[in-house]
């Protein structure tokens, strides 16, 4: 995957996502990394879309 697609991490980074993607049972070290991009991505909309709630609500009058 990382070759493929360019991205290149530090050799000691890379080493420490081997180890974590083994301990946490992870097929290979790219699917470790691609679910944590994916649940960081994840969390980085959830909190755009908490402002947009927010933005409705105080249009709303619910919250000044």
């Amino acid at each position: 995957m990382f070759g493929k697609k360019g991205i290149q991490l530090d050799p000691a980074l890379m080493e420490k996502v081997r180890a974590a993607a083994a301990k946490a049972g992870y097929a290979s070290p790219d699917e470790f990394v691609a679910h944590v991009l994916e649940r960081e991505l994840s969390r980085t909309d959830d909190a755009s879309n908490d402002a947009d709630v927010k933005k409705k609500l105080e249009g709303l009058g619910y919250i000044s």
